[in-house]
């Protein structure tokens, strides 16, 4: 079976944790029978196909970009020649510009969408958009929810609930290269960030909350160590600065080996996205994978789905700089209580979110909508 992934970024180009998502479900269906390719947007893209372990990743030329939906005016050739290489098509949503692709080039294909977030800042551009959105979303043969918080949460979802079905994320700790650490790896970066400080990895975007962290950790006894790029970055240097932390350290993007070697490091992990456009967070799963407690904030997503409050860490109202300081001083004051919630978010792990329970579950769908679609067309017939 050929599966089409359609999103508007993808590795090498960004490193995001949606980027990630696709790596594994990728990954994870190659044992299943399943190739795939990864149909995205680049302002610089590769004169041939990127062939990547997952995947094979076919660029086209990005125009511009409005309220970072990113746009082609080129490319539609190529889009069309995938689409018939492809039994299944696989949209991960929200990429306003994917609607206009499926409803233009692809609504004769079996059609999954994964629904990642709602939109939530784009309110005026939101509205206008409801239309072609559901127009888009109706025509999806199955929309996939990645945790049951968000499928209860989201008025969107609710809407289609007939063709809804929930796959939690998931991640493969074969696939991370850096799980297997040297004792240099950890000598190196130990050297640069020490040990015991608290970690953040993602995109530092508008949502993550950032800002709400730096303000909480003033006067802190312990390190935060945030690791890369992204929109807020400038913003995020200059308030540190104007704060005066010392305490802080900004990494930019690391190598997956670095990175986990700050995973096993680290005190614990800081997720504080504060908004619902933080549906799920890869980063809370690589921290429970490593052993570590999480502290992230209630915003009725998969972040609650895989931190529960008082077993695997401490989940605080978003938005509260003081309590997420009294999370933070709690992990750290009370090596006990650090350690067994980190177990306990290895054993969650274990149960509910590895790579390939994910991606057995994705490879079923796939089947069951090829095989709807096949039956569509032999009663048509």
């Amino acid at each position: 079976m050929n599966v089409l992934h359609v999103y508007r970024t993808y590795f090498p180009d960004t490193q995001g944790g949606l980027e990630e998502v696709i790596r594994q479900i990728c990954l994870g269906c190659i044992d299943r029978g399943i190739h795939s390719r990864v149909f995205t947007l680049s302002a610089n893209p590769a004169t041939g196909d990127i062939r990547r372990p997952e995947a094979e990743v076919v660029q086209v030329r990005k125009t511009f970009e409005i309220a970072s939906c990113s746009v082609a005016l080129t490319g539609w050739t190529r889009f069309a020649r995938e689409i018939e290489w492809a039994d299944v098509v696989h949209y991960h949503f929200p990429w306003p510009f994917s609607d206009i692709l499926y409803l233009l080039a692809a609504r004769h294909k079996p059609s999954v969408l994964t629904y990642h977030s709602d939109i939530v800042r784009q309110r005026v551009l939101g509205a206008i958009y409801q239309p072609l959105m559901k127009r888009y979303l109706a025509g999806m043969d199955r929309i996939v929810a990645t945790s049951p918080n968000y499928f209860a949460t989201s008025k969107v979802l609710s809407d289609f609930a007939d063709k809804v079905e929930v796959i939690p994320i998931g991640i493969n700790e074969q696939s991370y290269p850096g799980t297997r650490l040297s004792e240099t790896d950890l000598q190196r970066a130990e050297a640069v960030c020490g040990r015991d400080f608290f970690l953040f990895v993602g995109v530092l975007r508008y949502y993550k909350g950032l800002h709400i962290l730096l303000d909480a950790i003033r006067g802190a006894p312990y390190q935060v160590v945030i690791v890369g790029s992204g929109p807020v970055e400038r913003e995020l240097r200059e308030q540190a600065a104007r704060l005066g932390l010392d305490n802080v350290h900004f990494t930019g993007f690391v190598s997956d080996s670095e990175k986990m070697a700050l995973f096993k490091l680290c005190r614990g992990v800081v997720f504080p996205s504060y908004l619902r456009s933080e549906a799920f967070g890869v980063t809370l799963l690589e921290g429970a994978m490593s052993g570590k407690p999480l502290i992230s904030a209630e915003v009725g997503s998969g972040t609650s789905h895989v931190n529960i409050d008082g077993e695997t860490g401490y989940v605080v109202p978003p938005g509260s700089a003081p309590a997420l300081r009294a999370a933070m001083d709690r992990l750290y004051r009370d090596d006990e209580i650090a350690g067994a919630m980190g177990r306990r978010a290895r054993l969650r792990y274990e149960k509910l979110f590895t790579g390939s329970l994910m991606a057995q579950r994705y490879a079923k769908t796939y089947r069951e909508v090829l095989d709807e679609g096949l039956v569509a067309v032999k009663s048509e017939a």
